[in-house]
């Protein structure tokens, strides 16, 4: 008679290797969900930038909330490294609200009502109320405080 106990041994048991995928599939399926619930959550608290409208702009100021004019030119090396500072700032809950990114060479009756004189212009409003302002500012820091003081 042959050897079984051999033959047993090789043999896979069915229900571990049932288990084994039903918990490897949940685990998977709960950090896609994870996952996907922090993408979805995180950009309502943080930086969210976006190309200028005045609709835009109106639509933030009346709804209370944290909104900043970026007057940018593509040609300005200052407004190149502060695109850089904001873009880092994607995703931080600690820097709320809406960046509206406004092309300086285009929006000149903007730039007169707001009396902005130079690319790499910073306004940040709370609601309908100034909070900051400064130009030419590259500082992380600094700019990152720009947007802090808007309670």
């Amino acid at each position: 008679m042959p050897d079984l106990e051999g033959v047993l041994a090789l043999q896979p048991t069915p229900t571990l290797t049932f288990i084994t995928q039903q918990e490897t599939t949940m685990k998977k399926t709960l950090t896609l969900l994870a996952l996907s619930l922090t993408a979805w959550l995180a950009p309502a608290h943080a930086l969210e930038i976006m190309p200028y409208t005045s609709q835009a702009l109106m639509g933030k100021q009346q709804a209370g909330e944290v909104v900043g004019l970026h007057f940018h030119a593509a040609w300005c090396p200052t407004c190149r490294v502060q695109e850089k500072v904001f873009n880092s700032f994607k995703g931080d809950a600690s820097v709320p609200g809406t960046m509206l990114v406004v092309d300086y060479d285009q929006e000149r009756e903007l730039k007169r009502e707001l009396g902005v004189r130079s690319q790499s212009t910073l306004i940040v409003y709370k609601g309908k109320e100034q909070k900051h302002r400064s130009g030419g500012v590259t500082d992380a820091q600094a700019l990152r405080a720009a947007w802090v003081p808007a309670p």
